[in-house]
């Protein structure tokens, strides 16, 4: 499958009414196998999970979702995108796939959304990998505090000026530099007049205090965690994967040479080969 076809071959086809709104979702792999979660982070979607989650299938059922807000899920005024939001979907979201104790393996955002959702949800795991997580405070970079403390006024930008923007915030997670196939369908759900309202509302809505009451609990996760970091993450700095696994029992890091943020298009192989030997790994 070429780079092209893969971009386009991407499409999810099953519907949750969840409590923020219509969530897009769908599965591969075997029914009967082990199953596994992915939750991407922003602003992206599912799709960036396109890769791993075809090759993870050969052995797993790998569910896909895009949150609330993201993607091909609902956006609309008034919403509740918040992490909280996200982390009880996501809880809600296991229990109505019938699943007892997936791993889960979540990206960015996802992060603080799978680890909210273990830790004052319910929500149970066999095992949790960690991908470049908003996870520790501080987070948020002066370009993402500015979109917050100004959501209103950037939401009134031209529709060419949000545009470039947009472009712009994107490329910065890759460390070598998307494939503009990539690039353009990670772009395309934020530039409708929706989307570009959606843009600034999950940025407004999130901040650090959504790590801020869960961080002190880290110590309370037993089950197996992997955390994997792409040394060249200008997002998160890779320091932030060794603090991480001091606080969280038992967890291993695997730092991802030559990768920026965005490890599954950076190094696509390498983090999937770390994922899929972590997934087999006896407790």
């Amino acid at each position: 499958m070429t780079a092209a076809e893969s971009n386009t071959d991407w499409y999810l086809d099953r519907g949750y009414a969840g409590p923020s709104g219509e969530i897009r979702w769908s599965v591969l792999g075997p029914e009967g196998a082990p199953p596994v979660v992915l939750v991407h982070g922003t602003p992206f979607s599912s799709f960036v999970w396109r890769g791993p989650a075809r090759a993870l299938a050969a052995e797993h059922r790998v569910y896909v979702w895009d949150l609330a807000g993201y993607g091909a899920s609902e956006m609309r005024r008034g919403q509740d995108v918040t992490l909280d939001a996200q982390a009880r979907t996501l809880a809600a979201l296991i229990d109505h796939w019938g699943l007892t104790e997936p791993a889960v393996v979540a990206h960015d955002f996802g992060g603080c959304v799978a680890l909210r959702a273990h830790l004052l949800h319910g929500a149970a795991y066999s095992r949790l990998a960690l991908v470049d997580p908003v996870a520790l405070e501080p987070w948020g970079s002066a370009t993402y505090r500015l979109f917050s403390e100004h959501a209103d006024v950037f939401r009134q930008l031209p529709g060419d000026l949000h545009e470039a923007l947009v472009h712009r915030y994107i490329s910065s997670a890759s460390h070598h530099g998307l494939h503009p196939d990539t690039h353009a369908r990670l772009v395309a759900p934020w530039l409708t007049a929706a989307g570009q309202d959606a843009f600034y509302r999950q940025i407004e809505q999130n901040d650090q205090r959504f790590t801020d009451d869960v961080q002190g609990r880290y110590g309370e996760v037993r089950v197996p965690v992997l955390v994997c970091w792409g040394a060249e993450d200008t997002w998160i700095p890779v320091a932030r994967g060794h603090e991480l696994v001091g606080a969280i029992p038992g967890a291993e890091l695997r730092v991802i040479e030559g990768a920026g943020h965005l490890v599954q298009e950076d190094a696509p192989a390498e983090l999937t080969a770390a994922l899929s030997r972590f997934l087999r790994t006896e407790r």
